[in-house]
Order: structure tokens, then sequence, then C-alpha cells
């Protein structure tokens, strides 16, 4: 069974903010580079929170992780 990452995409205005859905990406950063075009990473300050990304393995807890743009990509 394929993994499934929802992205959403924190870069918008807050009331369009878009969600994409990913199969197949190895991890969180993979599926938010294929679904945003970004390189993305797990830390970071507030003012560069650029996406949400969640998934569940089978009989498991919902997981999510908030990736970052770089400090030098600002």
């Amino acid at each position: 069974m394929t993994l499934a990452y929802r992205v959403v995409n924190l870069r918008v205005d807050p009331s369009t903010a878009a969600e994409f859905i990913i199969e197949g990406a190895r991890t969180p950063e993979d599926a938010a580079r294929e679904a945003l075009g970004l390189r993305l990473i797990r830390s970071g300050s507030k003012r560069d929170l650029a996406a949400r990304v969640y998934w569940q393995h089978v009989g498991q807890p919902l997981n999510m992780v908030r990736l970052y743009t770089k400090v030098t990509d600002r």
C-alpha cells in the first residue's frame, strides 16, 4: 500500500489555503517539494512556515510535520 501525504500550502491567504494529495513520496519533505516546488526543512521561525504535511500509517495515529523555508531562500 502506497503512503499518501496531504500537503497544506501555508504561503497563500489562509482563506484559500491549497491542499495537495501526494502518493509515493518517500518523506514529507519530498511530498512538499513535489506539491509546491519548494525545498523545505523541518525547523525554522514562525514567519518562514510554508507548509504542513499530514500522513498516517495503517493502524497508527495521524502524523503532522511543519516545514519551513530556509533563511537563505527568503
